[in-house]
């Protein structure tokens, strides 16, 4: 009974309304939802189900409960938990717009030297415009910079001072929005309507639709980008009970 109210309040409350409730009640929900069909791969929990989460088009069953990650953020855990160093290589670390599933465990890793940017993130230990960074160039041996270059109207830019500040050898992860069955990026400004422009790009505050071309654009500012489709190296299980997105290509882009 109660999971059915909970999914009939999450169907109705605005998404960010949600996200805020969802924070705070996280305790409630992942005590509601405990099971033992998905795992949240990021603190190893298990659940019966996970939330419903989307703006546009609400997807069933991918938000956790309790780490409020979502299909993208597990498949970035278990890249770089399964596939790097990261949690074991000392490194220095700038993270764009940084998500509430990751903050608090890359803060407390006492192997990073970890600082946090955006314009407008409260997480943000540094106020900057992606376009013009005030740090030094070949500064950060990592860089994540997940679905903020749907925002930028000049992402070249984004994409140039992103290399720039990123050490020789040193690695970033791109992560954005991606239509796969398009080969070209759209963009189109005379779309002023919010809710038109929610319809199109997925967001009202979406700026292009990236399609397959998105890769050349990193390589075109210097990025080496391997285009790492994770979900195939992983098992069926695996891909349902982490709740992942089948086929999500992973931007990891080296200098």
């Amino acid at each position: 009974m109660i999971k059915t109210v909970f999914k009939g309040i999450l169907n109705v409350v605005p998404r960010p309304v949600l996200i805020r409730l969802s924070y705070y009640a996280r305790p409630i929900l992942s005590f509601a939802l405990k099971g033992k069909n998905y795992q949240d791969p990021i603190d190893g929990r298990w659940f019966s189900k996970f939330l419903p989460y989307g703006y546009e088009q609400q997807r069933d069953n991918v938000l956790s409960p309790s780490t409020l990650s979502l299909e993208r953020h597990r498949l970035l855990w278990l890249y770089l938990k399964r596939e790097t160093d990261f949690f074991t290589k000392s490194s220095k670390v700038l993270h764009f717009a940084p998500e509430q599933a990751f903050y608090k465990r890359f803060r407390a890793m006492k192997t990073l030297d970890y600082t946090t940017t955006d314009l407008n993130s409260p997480l943000a230990d540094i106020k900057a415009d992606i376009c013009d960074l005030p740090f030094d160039s070949n500064s950060y041996d990592i860089i994540f910079c997940n679905h903020v270059l749907e925002h930028i109207p000049d992402d070249h830019k984004a994409m140039q001072e992103l290399y720039r500040v990123l050490k020789p050898g040193g690695m970033a992860v791109l992560q954005i929005p991606h239509d796969l069955n398009r080969e070209k990026t759209f963009e189109d400004d005379s779309i002023t309507d919010r809710a038109e422009r929610a319809k199109i790009f997925g967001q009202y505050d979406h700026v292009r639709v990236y399609g397959k071309d998105y890769f050349d654009k990193l390589r075109a500012v210097g990025f080496k980008v391997n285009e790492e489709d994770y979900t195939s190296t992983l098992s069926p299980e695996e891909v349902d009970r982490f709740r992942l997105a089948q086929g999500e290509i992973l931007p990891i882009c080296f200098k």
